[in-house]
């Protein structure tokens, strides 16, 4: 049976633009009882076909779009060709290390899937009613072509539940010895927890700027800013620093890090981790008038929605001033936002702002910060042109001048 979705008047444009989601303002009225992840056919208000897509009676995105061919079937097939896709885009594009995005939601064309790969091990996150509806399709083509020992789902994100999902996790297939997965990045070794660890284990998306760290840090005085499992942390170690000082408020978090510090076999003595708030530890340093030649901020989520960012720019506002006045002269600051809420243009406005309060406070009036980078997810995170809210991580690389 088909059914479809008819649109309002004049909202039918940015479906035509290739904008895989419709919000449910947009409809005008829905032909037929879909239920959650049902295909549905989007039409145009004098009846013109647009798309098909996943529909989701709950969501404020109602549905997203599968495919703008009409003669397209959304069937096994589709996700096996789907998946194929993704997977040659990452043999192409990504070197160097065995922790890769397999599939990066609607950059390729699947949206509300995640896929990461850890060497032989994949994990999942079903995080729209869409790849619900279809995760056995999902899990059989993934399992065909990846021919992976181990596959754990980590659909436990809070999306879920606007999707009217239930959050669930566990193994899908294969069997787990309780050990971390091991990965290597740029000559780096890395354990995963891919059961408990945040998000699916490890922030793959921040590779490229790791090493970028990792090339500027010999010599310098490297404090990094929640820290996690400390990824930055052994980047920086790796690149000859002087001394890493990490902060975090997971104390095992902390405690992993501490591990693969030994395992890449950097001297302790290099390192010292801090199991305490990001906030007060930064007002406390700028107190104690400490200096560094490396910073690293990159805070979890901030605005998890739009009602949330003004509240999440105050934050980003805070911790970048701190930082930017705890650099040393020719000392670099790399900060990030991984809150798809916070646009670039969003994020840079802050910085301005923080940069600007940073110099007033300055005893040295001839201090200044010029922009050397901006940063972004590695080339197996994708986005598309015609989906700039897909670009969630930015950054920016600041150096001070003076």
């Amino acid at each position: 049976m088909n059914y479809n979705i008819i649109l309002e008047a004049g909202k039918e444009r940015p479906i035509v633009r290739r904008h895989p989601w419709v919000y449910a303002t947009a409809i005008k009225r829905v032909d037929g009882k879909p239920k959650a992840g049902a295909t549905v056919q989007i039409l145009s208000q004098d009846g013109r076909w647009i798309a098909k897509g996943a529909y989701s009676p709950l969501s404020k995105i109602r549905v997203r779009v599968w495919s703008w061919n009409e003669s397209e079937a959304i069937d096994h097939a589709f996700f096996k060709r789907k998946i194929s896709t993704a997977i040659q885009h990452r043999q192409q594009w990504v070197k160097d290390s065995n922790a890769i995005r397999l599939i990066a939601g609607e950059a390729d064309g699947l949206p509300g899937l995640i896929v990461d790969q850890y060497d032989r091990v994949i994990v999942c996150q079903f995080l729209s009613a869409g790849v619900e509806y279809w995760r056995d399709a999902i899990i059989s083509a993934l399992q065909e072509q990846t021919q992976c020992s181990l596959m754990v789902e980590r659909s436990d994100a809070a999306v879920r539940a606007r999707e009217g999902l239930a959050e669930q996790s566990g193994i899908l297939s294969g069997e787990h010895d309780g050990e971390l997965v091991l990965v290597n990045e740029h000559g780096i070794q890395y354990g995963i927890d891919v059961l408990e660890g945040h998000k699916t284990g490890f922030y793959i998306d921040q590779r490229d700027n790791r090493k970028l760290v990792s090339e500027l840090a010999s010599n310098r005085r490297v404090l990094n800013m929640f820290c996690y499992t400390g990824g930055f942390s052994l980047a920086a170690l790796q690149g000859g620093a002087n001394s890493v000082m990490s902060v975090d408020s997971s104390g095992d978090a902390l405690a992993l890090a501490q591990c693969q510090m030994a395992m890449n076999g950097y001297s302790p003595e290099l390192a010292t981790w801090h199991d305490a708030d990001a906030f007060s530890t930064l007002r406390e340093l700028r107190g104690a008038q400490e200096k560094f030649d490396l910073i690293v901020l990159d805070p979890p989520k901030f605005a998890p929605s739009a009602q949330h960012l003004e509240r999440a720019l105050k934050a980003y506002k805070e911790i970048n001033r701190a930082a930017l006045q705890l650099l040393n002269p020719g000392g670099l600051l790399f900060t990030f936002s991984c809150s798809g809420a916070v646009s670039p243009q969003h994020f840079e406005q802050m910085i301005t702002s923080s940069v600007n309060e940073a110099m007033a406070h300055m005893q040295d009036h001839g201090t200044s910060y010029r922009v050397m980078r901006r940063l972004a997810a590695g080339l197996d995170h994708p986005v598309l042109a015609s989906f700039p809210e897909g670009e969630y991580l930015k950054g920016l690389l600041l150096q001070r001048t003076q």
